[in-house]
Order: structure tokens, then C-alpha cells, then sequence
């Protein structure tokens, strides 16, 4: 099968030849359609994760899929060859990925893909809507009439944790660029600041001298260290990009900590529910090729894209 590899660190990605999964024992095999392109890709790509998690060259890059079960390990009971499926893909050990033509993983990451999107809005969807669901409900334990601050509101986790907190009856505060406020608040946030005009701790203190209920960091780096000062008394700060949000958090008197998105099929299922009902919607898609993965992961790096990227593969 085709499949978009890394041999070594720090090197470019290239197109390849890789054997093909067979499933194991409670194990899926998946024909590729679509998968998700998102920030930890080029981090893997670049060996940040290497002293995190364990890996083994070549390294298929990708956690995204959504495609077609192609056959059924032993022991496999919820699903069966044909079925439209989508799943975020993360394995303990960093080798086997999605931007490839065929992925084999347990059956407990995979949801029946929601009948009224495609295969490429399907591919958008595990990884960053379960960040925002465990970071929004499983640590946060966002409530309805809370006030969230969601940083980089228009990215990829921004997308999903915009409407799931309003779908929770939270009201919704975002940073975005000034090009991107019609994008999320057509999302449902309630009020978007521009980071790039103006001081967002002053202009938040501002509007809510209290602080928020929860800040949702997607940043990283001086935007989570400022954000602890705009956490009320009793709330919390969730970061995706600082493993050290915890002990930080101590510091500063606020319950902070890390969330990296463990696959999930179960909460995906709800996340299907919701979609199929028309509550929540795929992020805004741009679609590249398997072999323009590289492309991919060049405009991805920059931080700057609205909603997913995705790669087209079969």
C-alpha cells in the first residue's frame, strides 16, 4: 500500500510502498479514505514526541481515518466489512498511521461514520473533536451558564470546543484574527477578540473583571502563561500544547493540567449523535492529495488555517 513515511527525524516526509496492516485479534482493517492532518504530525515528523513515546522507524504518520472496514480481526463484534467507519487511530507506540491506504486498529477507536457527511468532513473530526470533548467535559467539566475562553477559536480543536460548549449552554469568549471572527461566530461564540490588535488579558479583565469559569488553551507558550490571570477563583485553565500545565497551575493557585486525546469510540458515537441531529457541524475542510502530504504539513506548521486539512488518500 501506499503510504506517506518518515525514516528519520527532522527529515521530509516521503511516498512509499509499506506491507499491508493485517487486523489482529479485536482489530479493524480500514480502506483509507480520507484522513485528518493536524499539528502533532509535523511535531512527530520533527521528533518532538520522542522522548515521550515510544516509536519505530519508518513511521507512518497520520491518527485521522474515515473509510471502509475492510475485514475483522477475532473477536471483533461491533462491526463488519463495509461499514462506513471513521476513528482517531493513536497507538502506545508511534509507527503505524492514517496517511496510508489501509490501517488496522482495534474496534473500541472506531463510530459508525454519521450518514449525513462526507468521508473528507468524517476525516476532520476524531482527533480534534475529542480533544475538545475531554478538555471541555472530562477535565474542565464545562456547565451550562459558564464562561469559557476558547484560544484559537477558528483551528481545528477551536472549531469543535466553540460549538460543543455552546451546545452545553456555556457562553462562549474566542480569540481568533479579525479575518476569522465570521467563521467562529458563525459557530456560536459569543463574543471573538483579535490577538493580533489587541492585549487579550487587559481586554478580558476588561470585559469580565471575575476571570472565566475555564480557559481552553490551544496556543501554548506566553498565551497559556498569561491566561492563568484570567481564571476566576474556583476555575480551571486546560491546556493541549504545555505537558507542565499542572504544576504550573499550583504557581498560580489554579487547577490546571494537560489533556493529550486518547481514542475513544464510545464518546465519538455521541459526537456522531450529535452531528446526525444537526447540533454540530465539520469544521471548514481544505483537502490535499496523499503525495502533496508534504504541502500539507507545511501549512499546517504554520498555525494559521481555518478549521481541518485533510488528505485525500483513496
Amino acid at each position: 500500500m501506499k503510504a506517506v513515511v518518515v525514516e528519520k527525524f527532522g527529515e521530509s516526509v516521503q511516498v512509499k510502498d509499506q506491507p499491508l496492516p493485517e487486523p489482529k485479534d479485536h482489530e479493524v482493517q480500514i480502506h483509507i479514505a480520507y484522513s485528518g492532518v493536524n499539528p502533532v504530525d509535523w511535531k512527530i515528523q520533527e521528533g518532538y514526541f520522542k522522548e515521550r513515546m515510544p516509536h519505530e522507524f519508518p513511521i507512518i504518520l497520520g491518527w485521522d481515518a474515515a473509510g471502509v472496514v475492510t475485514q475483522t480481526g477475532y473477536g471483533v463484534h461491533h462491526f463488519k466489512k463495509g461499514d462506513e467507519v471513521y476513528a482517531y487511530c493513536r497507538e502506545p507506540v508511534i509507527k503505524k498511521g492514517t496517511f496510508a491506504e489501509y490501517v488496522s486498529v482495534n474496534e473500541n477507536f472506531l463510530a459508525l461514520k454519521p450518514k449525513n457527511i462526507s468521508f473528507a468532513e468524517a476525516a476532520s473530526i476524531p482527533l480534534a473533536g475529542l480533544t475538545a470533548w475531554q478538555s471541555l467535559f472530562d477535565y474542565a467539566k464545562l456547565q451550562k451558564g459558564q464562561t469559557v475562553l476558547i484560544h484559537a477559536g477558528a483551528g481545528g480543536v477551536g472549531s469543535f470546543a466553540i460549538q460543543l460548549a455552546k451546545i452545553k449552554g456555556a457562553i462562549v469568549y474566542t480569540t481568533a484574527s479579525v479575518n476569522n471572527h465570521p467563521y467562529v461566530k458563525k459557530l456560536g461564540a459569543d463574543f471573538a477578540l483579535d490577538y493580533h490588535q489587541e492585549d487579550f488579558v487587559r481586554a478580558f479583565k476588561m470585559k469580565l473583571p471575575d476571570g472565566f469559569d475555564v480557559v481552553f488553551d490551544c496556543v501554548g507558550g506566553e498565551t497559556f502563561r498569561k491566561s492563568f490571570a484570567l481564571v476566576k477563583k474556583g476555575g480551571c485553565l486546560v491546556s493541549i500544547c504545555n505537558f507542565n500545565a499542572e504544576s504550573l497551575g499550583q504557581q498560580y493557585g489554579v487547577r490546571s493540567g494537560h489533556v493529550f486525546v486518547s481514542p475513544n469510540g464510545r464518546q465519538l458515537r455521541e459526537i456522531s449523535a450529535l452531528i446526525e441531529s444537526g447540533q454540530l457541524k465539520p469544521p471548514h475542510i481544505e483537502e490535499f492529495t496523499l503525495a502533496h502530504a508534504k504541502q500539507a504539513l507545511e501549512k499546517i506548521r504554520t498555525g494559521h488555517t481555518q478549521g481541518k486539512i485533510v488528505l485525500k488518500v483513496t
